[in-house]
């Protein structure tokens, strides 16, 4: 990982959960960072978290003080993308919006008219169309998917998705930044789902049409698979950390794709109706407090 200054500047789009971590993973990798959301209350919690993962890595040595601050500054907020983009030194933008064609578009759009003609856009989409977004602008040979994983800081992986026009030299450019910022990157061709999002929505998806069933507990189904598995946490809560409004909106449109095997379980169209939508609501199949899981209170028989 370096922590050396780096030319090259990086613009996030989205301070959700995911923004939030790529955009710490850039700014400790040395990348000077403007994180970009047009809500500001959302920026100044993103900014609050990087800063708590910032502390969290001094206290466990993984960092020095010095590393930390010099690192944070290397953050920059702001609500206005427009704002953003007329920074000339930047080499990357990579989005990380809701789950919305149009809006994921229309950022491309607006992107490719002002930054660089060198800087790639890329999606951190892992079920729309990367093809579809680079066609709404005029360098779709320097469109990208760029898949992260949640919690960013913990998870190693990066799924580099290339879309119809993406060239080798923008694939090559996305391995590298993955590298830099310490991510092991595999390269997947444009599908739906690509490769983790279709086995894990047919994971979760199963695990829920199993507790709706009364096959088991929600506790039981989760010690399941991190005890025979291996997996270091279950399908529902993996599903609560995602977000079952995500799960849902993922799971229709790979059944739409793919037909009948990703039909979503009549259980998580109920609770995202409910407004249950794991720990962002405090309230999925589990309950959380402060963010931390109460123990005892996952979904039994229904």
């Amino acid at each position: 990982m370096s922590t050396g200054p780096i030319d090259e500047a990086v613009i996030i789009v989205g301070a959700g959960l995911m923004g939030t971590g790529i955009a710490h993973a850039f700014i400790i990798s040395g990348y000077p960072v403007t994180l970009v959301d047009v809500q500001g209350p959302a920026l100044e919690k993103s900014a609050a978290a990087i800063r708590k993962i910032l502390d969290d890595g001094v206290k466990r040595a993984k960092l020095t003080q010095e590393q930390a601050d010099a690192a944070l500054r290397r953050l920059a907020i702001d609500t206005d993308v427009a704002a953003a983009l007329q920074n000339p030194k930047v080499g990357l933008l990579l989005e990380t919006v809701t789950e919305s064609i149009q809006l994921k578009t229309a950022i491309a759009r607006q992107a490719d008219a002002a930054l660089p003609e060198r800087a790639v856009i890329a999606t951190n989409t892992s079920a729309l169309s990367v093809t579809e977004i680079a066609a709404a602008t005029k360098r779709a040979d320097r469109v990208i998917g760029m898949h992260f994983f949640n919690p960013v800081h913990k998870m190693k992986l990066v799924e580099i998705v290339r879309a119809l026009g993406t060239s080798p030299a923008t694939v090559e450019r996305a391995r590298v930044w993955s590298a830099a910022i310490g991510k092991t990157s595999i390269l997947v061709e444009e599908s739906p789902g690509l490769t983790t999002s279709r086995m894990s929505a047919l994971a979760g998806n199963e695990a829920m049409y199993m507790l709706m069933e009364g096959v088991a507990s929600a506790e039981d189904i989760d010690t399941a698979m991190r005890g025979a598995f291996n997996h270091p946490m279950g399908p529902l809560e993996l599903g609560d950390l995602t977000g079952w409004d995500t799960r849902l909106a993922v799971l229709q449109y790979l059944h739409a794709t793919f037909g009948e095997k990703f039909r979503p379980c009549p259980l998580i169209t109920k609770m995202v109706k409910a407004g249950r939508l794991g720990r962002k609501t405090g309230h999925g199949v589990y309950k959380y407090t402060d963010g931390q899981k109460v123990a005892g209170s996952g979904l039994g028989r229904l």
